[in-house]
């Protein structure tokens, strides 16, 4: 969850952005920013550094590295990046049976079998994801710090029946940022604050800051995150990787802790759009357990790499938000240079105002998700191998341990959701269909209206500092909204940089589209190229 988002009853480019986001946000002495400057600069050597999933699959199949030795060389990098050095505090949990895994994946392929692209390939999920295993599931709180999940998530069965190797676990904005008013994205009671690692007081956003932080450091070969409005998309721009947030109901929710069901999916984070799509596909499909998957029946693609096309833009129309265009002097020149490209491609630039036509939900999309996330979280918990049953239990331990759990903000959302009552009361009838009911008829009627393929906007603004004492502070301009309320495809890809941070340009489409969105998205991303990799510096002035 992108907490920004449900504060800002329901436009999209929110509050005006203050000059805060270009300031440093721990500004050093002289001697000491020369010396982190020269850190900073530092060749970053790592020999699988930008690698994609096509290249490891080469190298292995060459024999010149077995999905052990790329393995040992992640766990090595996390060693080096993650726990020491920058300390970008991503991983929240190493998987014990990883090497071991990852020697499975040998023998299979040195007996003649390969499972697909995935396999033997090193991959990092969110810490609110269930694997079944010797790993925690916590969404980053110390409350339920004894649940071992009986069983894989869906989408890790499917991860490891493809030949995935499951490195471990990322930090996250606790509970998936849905506890306070005044958090500080991307930290949890269990594991601490995780950093941006292009400029290392800024933070990835939430609320998957831990797989952000990572794929983009290249912990990894690739990362999962899980969004409700915001949590894939943001983090992956701000971390300057690509983020596809699919139609809920593509990929299974079963396993992962909620907080709406209506809102809720897990999606890819990776460096490129090929490799975002491989795992796209590979983790799709009909789980009789989630009915929300029920609808992705004939519609779900077992290969999105089949999209991607050099000339996808040529003859496209896109919806340009124009409430994105105006956003502040750093971001509208990089967001023109995009529309100017898109157009140089082919495609025909429609400028639209979806902002306008959310304006009338107002706050309804908050009480959607205080009454799904009660409703979610009690039925996740009770049946869960922890002894918190309920969120009327974690209330109390996080009350009975505030020291710990609480040191920085407090549960005021937690609160407010274990008030409401059951998915029966008027009040949540009333707001499910205003949020869910005017964005789609928003988006389906201006896509139809104006012959669209896609809407386009930048997906947010730059990321802002690390505040532990005032909490996030509004970064100008969110576009996580409208896909994430209609549950439609989302799907962002590097744009450009100002001040050595990286920000996002988004493609969002009707239901099931995601082939459509990839492919603009793609042909985008492969006449741009504005994919860098992080140099970890200290501040903004460093």
């Amino acid at each position: 969850m992108h907490r920004r988002n449900f504060l800002k009853t329901g436009s999209i480019a929110g509050l005006t952005l203050t000059t805060l986001a270009a300031a440093s946000c721990n500004p050093a002495s002289p001697d000491k920013k020369q010396d982190d400057a020269a850190a900073g600069e530092k060749a970053d050597d790592f020999v699988l550094n930008e690698v994609t999933i096509d290249a490891l699959q080469q190298k292995m199949q060459s024999k010149e590295y077995t999905s052990r030795s790329i393995t040992e060389l992640y766990l090595k990098r996390i060693d080096a990046i993650d726990k020491n050095g920058p300390k970008l505090n991503a991983v929240i949990e190493l998987n014990p049976d990883a090497l071991s895994f990852a020697d499975a994946m040998d023998k299979e392929r040195a007996a003649g079998k390969v499972r697909g692209p995935l396999h033997g390939i090193p991959i990092l999920i969110k810490d609110n994801i269930n694997s079944g295993d010797k790993m925690l599931t916590t969404a980053g709180a110390l409350a339920i710090g004894d649940n071992y999940a009986k069983q894989d998530a869906f989408i890790v069965h499917k991860l490891r029946e493809a030949g995935g190797v499951l490195l471990g676990k990322t930090n996250l904005s606790e509970w998936a940022n849905f506890r306070s008013t005044r958090s500080t994205s991307a930290w949890s009671s269990r594991g601490g604050q995780t950093k941006c690692p292009y400029i290392l007081d800024r933070n990835p956003s939430g609320s998957s800051a831990g797989s952000g932080s990572a794929a983009s450091a290249n912990l990894c070969a690739i990362a999962i995150g899980t969004e409700t409005d915001g949590s894939v998309v943001s983090p992956s721009s701000v971390n300057g990787l690509v983020g596809i947030k699919p139609t809920v109901g593509l990929w299974s929710r079963t396993g992962i802790i909620p907080i709406s069901k209506t809102q809720d999916t897990a999606g890819p984070m990776a460096r490129t759009v090929r490799d975002a799509a491989i795992l796209l596909g590979a983790l799709a499909g009909e789980d009789p357990q989630d009915s929300y998957t029920a609808a992705s029946k004939g519609k779900a693609e077992a290969d999105y790499t089949k999209f991607l096309d050099l000339n996808g833009l040529q003859g496209k129309r896109i919806g340009i938000e124009k409430t994105g265009m105006k956003v502040n002097p750093d971001m509208d020149p990089i967001f023109q240079q995009a529309i100017d490209l898109l157009k140089s491609k082919g495609a025909v630039i429609v400028e639209v105002e979806l902002d306008k036509q959310l304006k009338p939900i107002g706050t309804a999309d908050f009480t959607v998700l205080l009454y799904e996330f009660k409703d979610g979280l009690n039925k996740y918990l009770s049946t869960a191998n922890s002894k918190m049953k309920s969120l009327t239990d974690v209330i109390a331990f996080n009350k009975q341990n505030e020291a710990k759990a609480m040191p920085f903000f407090k549960q005021e959302i937690l609160e407010q959701a274990d008030k409401k009552g059951g998915l029966d009361e008027k009040e949540y009838l009333d707001a499910i269909a205003k949020t869910t009911g005017i964005t789609r008829k928003a988006i389906d009627s201006l896509m139809a209206e104006n012959k669209l393929d896609a809407i386009a906007a930048p997906t947010n603004g730059f990321a802002v500092c690390i505040d532990l004492v005032n909490g996030d502070y509004d970064n100008g301009f969110g576009f996580s909204t409208p896909a994430a309320m209609a549950g439609y495809p989302h799907i962002t890809v590097p744009m450009g940089f100002a001040h050595g941070l990286p920000v996002g340009l988004s493609f969002i489409s009707t239901p099931y589209k995601e082939g459509d969105i990839i492919k603009l998205g793609y042909a985008y991303e492969q006449a741009s190229k504005k994919r860098v990799p992080p140099k970890f510096k200290v501040d903004l002035l460093g």
